[in-house]
């Protein structure tokens, strides 16, 4: 299981991200652009994917469904953190993250993460295709 505080030590060492309240959940931001928010009262989170991620880290039964209404056909998608896998999740975190951040931001910190080839070998496992 994810907790709040993995989740806020991970998204918080981005460059640039702050947490800051929204409505009745914790936001994660990068530069005022919101990446990730988290309802404790249900242990979701909800993170913001291109239409390419939503490809790679919505494939089979991973913790990963659209959001409700209208926020899904914006990249939106929840994650029940009772069942979604740590590693998988914080690749899926850095995602979200690549996708709102300044191209600069983004770069940085998929350089350091490495995260093209965590999704090329995600992409291989699921769908057997590069």
């Amino acid at each position: 299981m994810i907790t709040l505080d993995h989740l806020r030590t991970l998204s918080l060492s981005f460059p640039e991200t702050t947490e800051s309240p929204h409505f009745d959940k914790s936001s994660f931001r990068v530069r005022k652009k919101i990446f990730i928010t988290y309802d404790g009262e249900v242990n979701t989170t909800n993170i913001k994917l291109t239409p390419e991620n939503q490809d790679v880290f919505c494939l089979g039964d991973k913790g990963l469904s659209p959001v409700p209404n209208k926020w899904a056909k914006q990249g939106w998608k929840a994650v029940d953190m009772t069942r979604v896998h740590r590693q998988f999740f914080e690749d899926a975190i850095i995602a979200a993250y690549c996708t709102v951040a300044p191209k600069k931001l983004a770069e940085e910190v998929r350089l350091n993460s490495n995260e093209c080839n965590v999704m090329l070998l995600r992409r291989t496992e699921h769908t057997g295709k590069e």
